[in-house]
């Protein structure tokens, strides 16, 4: 991609032309922070620009959304950002978000409603899967990922939470990759271990780590690549790989990685 097509506008550069976006893209704190997951970032922008979807980021006027908070049972802290982010959006006009975490989309569609924050939030497993099928995003001729074995774990967020299992799977099979499911799936799926604000604390006692019980799923499937669409999870599959020193055959990717590596994109 050329340096013109790796800018970004924020929605004050955008407010300040006089312009609105399309969608507003919600990075989240992963996306924004986290080394390995800012390569997800990078990768669904350039499928936006590729596309000619017009987006923008909030950029430093991105606060998370509160979701940890939550989950931990800090529920002031919660509404207090919830409230600052919701005042941001309303300021802006936004209607419509599109964002790569779960845990936001859950927490922005299903969650900032009741103190005031109505928007179209799609995650973008859902939001790739309307450009294939738009043939907005031309996936012809098998590409890189043809014919290989890719299974699909299943983030908690995305799918008991709100009932998105085909989605991610259609993006999968547009490539012409061989997806093979793990014995516990869709609404059977296994927790990676994160959610819950789990991954910012010590495990607690067991017998064994949840994100291991679960890469060892993946691996008996004999799949080349585990695909994720959400940062907990990729996080917590990525360490299961290296704890399994599996490294050097087995990737795990997100959705809009996979797309953008597609060889006719």
């Amino acid at each position: 991609m050329s340096e013109e097509k790796n800018t970004i506008s924020t929605m004050a550069e955008m407010a300040a032309k006089g312009e609105q976006p399309e969608v507003l893209f919600w990075v989240g704190c992963a996306g924004s922070f986290d080394e390995r997951y800012k390569k997800v970032t990078l990768a669904f922008i350039k499928i936006l620009n590729k596309v000619g979807i017009s987006f923008a980021v909030l950029g430093e006027e991105e606060t998370c959304t509160g979701d940890p908070a939550r989950r931990a049972g800090n529920e002031f802290l919660f509404q207090m950002q919830a409230m600052s982010n919701i005042q941001t959006l309303e300021g802006y006009g936004i209607k419509k978000i599109v964002t790569a975490c779960p845990h936001c989309f859950n927490t922005l569609k299903n969650e900032y409603p009741e103190l005031g924050g109505n928007y179209e939030v799609i995650h973008h497993a859902t939001f790739l899967q309307q450009l294939i099928n738009e043939g907005k995003i031309g996936l012809k001729g098998g590409g890189v990922f043809k014919g290989k074995k890719i299974t699909y774990h299943d983030s908690c967020y995305l799918g008991r939470a709100n009932n998105i299992y085909e989605a991610p799977r259609e993006v999968l099979q547009a490539l012409d990759a061989e997806l093979v499911e793990m014995k516990r799936c869709k609404t059977k799926g296994l927790c990676c271990g994160a959610g819950g604000a789990q991954m910012f604390k010590d495990a607690e006692k067991g017998n064994k780590e949840i994100n291991i019980e679960r890469t060892e799923e993946a691996l008996a499937t004999g799949a080349e690549v585990i695909a994720a669409a959400c940062p907990f999870c990729m996080t917590m599959m990525r360490d299961g790989v290296k704890n399994k020193e599996r490294e050097d055959n087995v990737e795990v990717m997100d959705l809009a990685e996979l797309i953008a590596q597609h060889e006719s994109l």
